[in-house]
């Protein structure tokens, strides 16, 4: 893989350039994307450099165990950066006085700003914690383990402190610190759908390195297309300004429907409104999902974990 740091990349094309259906057009069966819309050089770009620690674990992980430790670990540095901007509002808005309640996303919004679902209340981020090589893993613990209970969730799934464990006790910590830290993964760098799009480069390259159960972590893109494309086909509605439209995959996997769908929809659409539901049984999938789904700016509550026992179906939604 490449080892050149992708921060000095050009900026991706912007998504959505296809133009919308007009009176006297063919049908939207005929304009419905055919496969969905290339992923600019920067994803592939940026994608390569992440999976480029593979280079680090090589000798100490087998191959199908490198995604274990990159995905979780690229979700952790994107969201380090999407919280960047509001850390420090946030800190003071927290405060000592809360302890160790947690504080109302309503609180954080009026007195720091911040727009999101999930915050992190350490007062340490990803930089500075490799300032202190002697402490790194109980200070990544504690990092990973002041987020908001929805994003401590994803890295439990992942069994993530396992991994900080095993990587410390490799001395391997400290690297793969510093190879993702050569990563700009700054909303302002890389936005939620070029990120989404590298997440998905991600998890196709988690898929291979697994070949023997890939098919539980990846339905292969040509017959995810083949499906969003018979799903869409002659939903004149679709070209509606201002559509807002609600998908939801109760089997939803790795979040691979999920994600083309937004692409289609889109592309057909570039002001319609996409939000992206579903539900997952299988805890590594299910973490692969959420991560996607947060990566790419949708809201961390959409996607939901099930049994066999409480498998449910949505409520007045749009499927």
């Amino acid at each position: 893989p490449s080892t050149t740091s992708p921060s000095h990349l050009p900026d991706a094309p912007r998504r959505g350039s296809s133009p919308l259906r007009e009176v006297g057009t063919p049908p939207l069966h005929s304009a419905v994307p055919s496969r969905s819309p290339r992923k600019a050089p920067q994803v592939f770009n940026h994608a390569s450099f992440i999976w480029g620690a593979a280079d680090i674990l090589r000798g100490t992980y087998k191959q199908h165990e490198y995604g274990d430790v990159i995905l979780p670990f690229t979700v952790l540095f994107r969201l380090d950066a999407v919280l960047a901007p509001t850390k420090e509002a946030v800190l003071e808005a927290i405060g000592p006085d809360l302890g160790g309640g947690e504080p109302s996303l309503g609180m954080l919004r009026n007195r720091a700003g911040h727009p999101y679902t999930f915050f992190n209340r350490s007062r340490h981020d990803l930089k500075s914690l490799q300032g202190d090589p002697d402490n790194l893993e109980e200070n990544l613990r504690d990092y990973v383990n002041a987020f908001s209970p929805n994003v401590r969730e994803i890295f439990q799934k992942y069994r993530f402190e396992d991994t900080i464990v095993d990587l410390a006790n490799h001395d391997l910590l400290l690297q793969i610190l510093q190879h993702f830290s050569k990563a700009n993964l700054h909303p302002d760098a890389v936005s939620n759908d070029q990120m989404g799009h590298i997440f998905e480069e991600l998890i196709r390259k988690f898929a291979e390195a697994s070949n023997e159960t890939a098919g539980e972590h990846f339905t292969p893109r040509e017959v995810i297309d083949l499906m969003v494309t018979l799903l869409l086909t002659d939903d004149a509605d679709l070209t509606v300004p201002g559509l807002i439209r609600e998908v939801y995959d109760p089997t939803a996997g790795t979040g691979g429907m999920l994600s083309v769908a937004d692409d289609k929809i889109t592309a057909l659409n570039p002001s319609a409104q996409v939000n992206l539901l579903g539900q997952e049984i299988n805890p590594a999938s299910y973490a692969i999902c959420k991560a996607d789904m947060v990566v790419k700016g949708q809201p961390i509550d959409n996607i939901v974990p099930v049994s066999y026992t409480h498998l449910t179906l949505p409520t007045n939604r749009e499927v």
